[in-house]
């Protein structure tokens, strides 16, 4: 499934968990590129995602607790 994840509406997002979130649910298992992902999320930039079918909705979840928006694409 891809998502693109679209924003973070948090108040003080916490970097760190945004990071380990990206990582843990991206078919892509390098946590330099989750850094970066997480620095263009914040700055208001959307992000594509690849995530694992098998974690589709424990990712969802995990996106909605850190108050990120995203949409499905396929």
């Amino acid at each position: 499934m891809k998502l693109n994840l679209l924003s973070c509406d948090a108040q003080r997002p916490d970097k760190r968990a945004i990071t380990k979130c990206i990582l843990e649910i991206s078919s892509s298992k390098n946590s330099s590129l989750a850094n970066e992902l997480t620095e263009i999320l914040l700055e208001g930039d959307p992000v594509d995602i690849n995530v694992e079918d098998k974690n589709s909705g424990s990712a969802l979840r995990a996106l909605r607790k850190l108050s990120i928006d995203y949409e499905i694409i396929e």
